[in-house]
């Protein structure tokens, strides 16, 4: 990386479309990209270490590695021993690199008679009390377990509450407050529902049976979530790791710019196009925004956008790693687990919802663009695109096999088992670039890095999730939801004429409304994978109700989960971007929020119109088509209405006609569509008028 590139001088107006960009600039420096993640990704971030404890931590984490490889190809263990020996490394070792707080990253990792190896006795204490009270379950007989379940012994008992609070204090180390605070409320909820009003009261459960039921069976920590984490989600992290390392990554960076670099604005294209395809490889949308952020970020602030602009476009595309195929983030592997359904499924149901989501950003930033007369890339600032597949085209063998193995009906662990085999093979083999034995082990132990806070946080998420599934909850809280939606359409729809929508599609509207507002509040919190979780545990439901397909209503929710990571006060990927960008941190979230929005209005898109997402019951080319064009003029509007720039800068009274338009574009009658149409008539007369006379 240059120095230009590593220290980019701003600049801004006219000067700014004579800044030069040195292609040298759009090569990757894998070694800075860990750095800058590790500096920026809290959740892989670790206290310092003294010598002896970096060697025992690093060997615990390429152990883990090897565990998951092995099981990977070889077959999985029993599901119990299988989660239980997976979140032993997880919560043991978050101890051991996660300080108690803040100021424990600050400190030197001094041995000491109180701190041996540099780690406090209380860190070790913990760690050891979560490793024997994940691993009690694991080792009791399958036989006895059954007999023990909702029969607990008193050592099950205190085993069980070590656990729930080792396992909240973890969690509250590696993510934060907001996760374990509602988890809490969840058990409270849990304890106390006979003292809970109307509805949501029910008869409750003492702490024991409530221990039970989270510690001795597959509802609670050992559920789901923790399966998922502990099969697909390792895998395919591991796999993104070492397809990064052996030069993936800079081939498709190459690909995003030869495509995208030479039109308005290029290097803001080449962030949104680059961080879609390294979106392909990697499910993390930290690991993309630092890895692609730190070429684009400072192209983009020399062509002349503003830093926390510059930085919010990287962190928004970025986060669009979770939702594009063939690798995406754990939530996508939950819907395996939910749904029934089989990787390939998922896959071909992501892709449209992964383009609008691209399409989107892109739109913003073209009007953006356009709007500051910022130019793209001059021929000779663009790579050079054959000699690029001369040099890297080795490093899509991995890529193209884990498709094939997925596509041939084969478990997507095997697919990553042989993604990740092939990778090592092609990083020793490749004369261009070749890793040594010592450059495998440090992938092993960077993939293993990201398993810890997830791995915590998805065990967390199935206390909340076991105690729905213990007190009903989530029903409750659906018929509350979609109760409310029906009063609300009741006087909406007295107001509005009954050709334009009617009290069922009304309702579902606002029930979307609320579940979309839901989701983006539960995000200023909580990671991703969380969010999907809890609200597919309790507002799909509400969905199913009013006859929302399951692998519609969890896409919906998955959707608008995905905006976590660019939603403040907790926006990672946002803040990450800013760090390397030197832009204000809250500016720069509320900037990639508001990026984001230009494609809010997918999910209500494949509601209203299912066959968006390709694999729905009665799908039909007639309909995909309507609804994709109709959801590609509602992003435009939006977008345009947004950024306040369509063929030219738009009026207030335009910007207002676009928004209701692309509002309107959604609605499920095709009244409201036609109107929506009709709303831009006027807005393009005048912009066409207004770009003719300039």
């Amino acid at each position: 990386m240059t120095d230009a590139l590593r220290n980019p001088q701003p600049t801004s107006g006219p000067a700014a479309n004579q800044a030069s960009i040195d292609p040298a600039t759009l090569e990757l420096d894998e070694a800075k990209a860990r750095e800058l993640e590790e500096k920026f990704d809290s959740e892989i971030r670790f206290r310092p270490l003294a010598p002896l404890a970096a060697r025992l931590v690093g060997g615990l984490l390429i152990a883990l590695s090897l565990f998951h490889y092995y099981t990977a190809g070889f077959g999985l263990l029993s599901e119990m021993v299988h989660r239980g020996i997976h979140l032993a490394f997880v919560l043991g070792l978050v101890f051991l690199v996660f300080p108690f707080t803040r100021r424990g990253y600050d400190r030197p990792a001094e041995g000491s008679l109180l701190r041996p190896l540099g780690i406090g006795w209380l860190d070790w204490l913990l760690a050891a009390g979560a490793v024997a009270a994940v691993l009690h379950v694991p080792l009791i007989p399958l036989d006895d377990l059954a007999f023990r379940v909702g029969n607990p012994t008193t050592t099950d008992v205190i085993l069980g509450g070590t656990l729930i609070l080792v396992l909240l204090e973890a969690t509250r180390r590696s993510v934060g407050w907001p996760l374990p605070i509602i988890a809490l409320i969840f058990m409270s909820y849990a304890i106390w529902g006979p003292s809970m009003p109307g509805l949501l009261q029910h008869p409750g459960a003492t702490p024991a049976q409530l221990i039970d039921h989270l510690y001795l069976t597959t509802q609670g920590v050992y559920g789901i979530a923790l399966g998922v984490v502990a099969t697909y989600v390792f895998h395919f992290v591991l796999f993104g790791v070492f397809a990064t390392r052996i030069g993936l990554g800079q081939l498709f960076l190459d690909c995003a710019a030869w495509v995208a670099g030479r039109f308005a604005g290029g290097p803001a294209k080449v962030a949104i196009f680059g961080s879609a395809l390294f979106g392909m490889i990697s499910g993390s949308s930290v690991a993309n925004t630092v890895t692609v952020g730190s070429l684009t970020i400072p192209a983009m602030i020399r062509l002349g956008y503003k830093r926390h602009f510059a930085a919010a476009v990287e962190s928004t595309a970025s986060t669009g790693g979770q939702i594009t195929p063939p690798i995406m983030g754990a939530a996508a592997f939950l819907m395996i687990e939910f749904l029934g359904l089989p990787y390939t499924t998922i896959i071909l149901a992501a892709i449209v919802p992964a383009f609008m989501h691209f399409f989107g950003v892109l739109v913003q930033v073209h009007f953006e663009a356009k709007r500051n007369g910022l130019r793209g890339l001059r021929p000779d600032e663009m790579p050079d695109l054959k000699a690029a597949f001369r040099r890297d085209w080795p490093t899509v063998i991995p890529l193209v096999v884990l498709i094939g193995v997925l596509i041939a009906g084969y478990t997507p662990y095997l697919a990553a088992f042989w993604g990740i085999t092939l990778c090592i093979a092609v990083g020793l083999l490749n004369p261009r670039k070749r890793m040594s034995v010592r450059e495998v082990l440090d992938g092993l132990r960077d993939g293993a890095k990201y398993a810890l806070a997830v791995g915590a946080a998805a065990a967390t998420v199935g206390i909340i999730v076991g105690v729905v599934t213990l007190t009903g909850v989530g029903f409750k809280i659906s018929y509350i939801v979609t109760s409310t939606a029906a009063d609300m359409a009741s006087w909406v729809g007295a107001v509005l004429p009954a050709w334009l929508a009617d009290a069922k599609g009304l309702t579902l509207l606002f029930t979307l409304v609320m579940t979309g507002v839901v989701c983006i509040l539960m995000g200023c919190g909580i990671p991703t994978t969380a969010n999907y979780i809890i609200m597919a545990t309790i507002a799909a439901p509400a969905l199913g109700l009013l006859g929302v397909a399951p692998i519609v209503a969890h896409f919906f929710v998955f959707y608008y989960g995905v905006l976590a990571d660019i939603t403040p006060p907790v926006a990672l990927a946002a803040y990450a971007a800013a760090g390397m960008a030197g832009a204000d941190p809250f500016k720069t979230g509320n900037t990639a929020f508001r990026l984001g929005l230009g494609k809010a209005l997918v999910p209500f898109v494949f509601v209203f119109s299912p066959s968006l997402l390709l694999v729905v019951p009665g799908f039909t080319w007639t309909d995909f088509i309507i609804a994709f064009v109709g959801c590609i003029i509602g992003i435009t509007c939006l977008g345009a209405a947004l950024t306040g720039w369509l063929l030219t800068r738009t009026q207030g009274w335009e910007r207002l006609l676009l928004g209701l338009a692309a509002v309107l574009l959604v609605a499920p009658e095709l009244y409201s569509s036609l109107i929506g149409l009709a709303l831009i008539v006027p807005v393009l007369v005048r912009q066409v008028a207004a770009t003719r006379a300039a």
